[in-house]
């Protein structure tokens, strides 16, 4: 008789506890935790037990807190060990320092190790005062872990250490356990659950069996685009030109849909969009077609004359068959009056959010790294993203996607 499937065991949450004053709470939060029926293995900065004592929660873990990379002969390489082994890491509270150093990849103690270490969903619960929680390398450093699908909770506006107020509270123990079970239950971020449909690259229309013709995009905003909103929790897929691989932590979450002319990009879109959430248009689609010759044109049969024909708007022809709270979002790329340009497009093609660029600008536009870009959204809003990596330019879409979808589009 065969044996029976074993029962899986409880999530092991790896409670990372940085030092600041609101480490005190790591005691009623690893509480919580247990009594949600997770097991729960508390690593320690040193800096923390300056705030609470190892003691206090290895009694309420129910196992040793551990605070240094080489000091349990029986693990010699216990990031690793703790990193594989969890379910969730969650570090509560996260101070301005240990968030720096997650950013920049450092891995000089236990915990930072343990992020690295680990392909478990992390949470960050920051707790600092309010001057450092608004200084720019802050707010730039958690901006860096967001785009690498690190889950950010918090923090709370309110009382603060010294008597102060302001945002950098600790979020409460009891919504920070609830937040975890969310994470546990699948929650990835702001786009868990949705379906994004995101197009990329230019198309490619043969003149002859050699010759193509085309435009400047590369596709790499458009790869952005895909890589952020997977990493936000969407189901995506990417209709794109470009052979551009993703990044390998999200390449398996994205269906790749291959495509090369304006028609196949259309054909691809339609196929995909009426079970999507949201489209982001930002491959770049050819306004004009052309008969294709059977055979490669010759220099010595003099200049061809090229009869261009019209592509159908793919944006439009999708825009007018959108069901109730779908969410559109189209791209233009210009060189003159652009935000003129741009509000005639958005109304136009009757999208919810148009991100627009001047793809002239120095480090924007085509085949860059960085972009530099403007979201006009229905209603008038207007908000102006600076020069940054296009990854960074894509959480800034993509936030705004989410809360309209959040909203119900229209």
């Amino acid at each position: 008789m065969p044996s029976a499937t074993p029962e899986p065991g409880p999530y092991r949450i790896v409670l990372g506890v940085a030092g600041g004053v609101a480490a005190y709470k790591s005691a009623e939060l690893t509480r919580l935790l247990r009594a949600r029926g997770y097991e729960v293995e508390p690593v320690m900065t040193r800096e923390a037990a300056r705030f609470v004592g190892p003691t206090t929660l290895a009694a309420l873990a129910g196992r040793p807190v551990r605070t240094e990379l080489f000091d349990d002969p029986t693990t010699p390489i216990p990031h690793t060990r703790l990193g594989q082994g969890a379910d969730c890491v969650v570090v509560a509270p996260a101070t301005a320092h240990l968030i720096a150093r997650y950013a920049l990849g450092l891995a000089d103690d236990l915990l930072t190790a343990t992020l690295l270490a680990t392909r478990a969903p992390v949470v960050l619960c920051p707790a600092m005062h309010t001057e450092m929680w608004e200084s720019p390398s802050v707010q730039e450093n958690l901006a860096t872990l967001g785009r690498r699908g690190v889950l950010v909770l918090g923090p709370d506006d309110g009382a603060l250490a010294g008597g102060d107020e302001g945002p950098g509270r600790l979020v409460e123990p009891e919504a920070i356990a609830e937040f975890v079970t969310r994470v546990l239950e699948g929650y990835r971020g702001v786009l868990t659950g949705r379906r994004v449909v995101v197009s990329a690259g230019g198309t490619r229309e043969p003149l002859d069996p050699v010759r193509v013709l085309t435009n400047r995009s590369s596709g790499r905003q458009g790869a952005a685009l895909a890589e952020v909103a997977a990493r936000l929790g969407a189901r995506v897929t990417l209709v794109t030109t470009s052979d551009r691989p993703l990044a390998p932590d999200v390449a398996g979450a994205v269906a790749v849909v291959r495509v090369e002319t304006a028609a196949e990009m259309a054909a691809a879109l339609e196929a995909a969009f009426d079970k999507a959430d949201a489209l982001v248009m930002a491959a770049a689609v050819s306004d004009f077609t052309l008969e294709a010759r059977p055979e490669k044109i010759k220099r010595r049969d003099g200049a061809p004359n090229l009869a261009l024909l019209p592509v159908p708007d793919v944006l439009a022809g999708l825009a007018a068959r959108r069901r109730p709270g779908q969410v559109l979002v189209g791209f233009a790329a210009e060189t003159t009056d652009v935000e003129a340009n741009a509000q005639r497009k958005l109304e136009e093609k009757d999208v919810d959010l148009l991100v627009v660029n001047d793809v002239t600008a120095p480090g924007a536009g085509f085949d860059h790294e960085t972009n530099a870009v403007t979201l006009l959204e229905r209603g008038g809003r207007v908000e102006r993203v600076s020069l940054r990596s296009k990854a960074a330019v894509a959480h800034a879409v993509l936030g705004r996607v989410a809360w309209l979808l959040d909203r119900g589009a229209r």
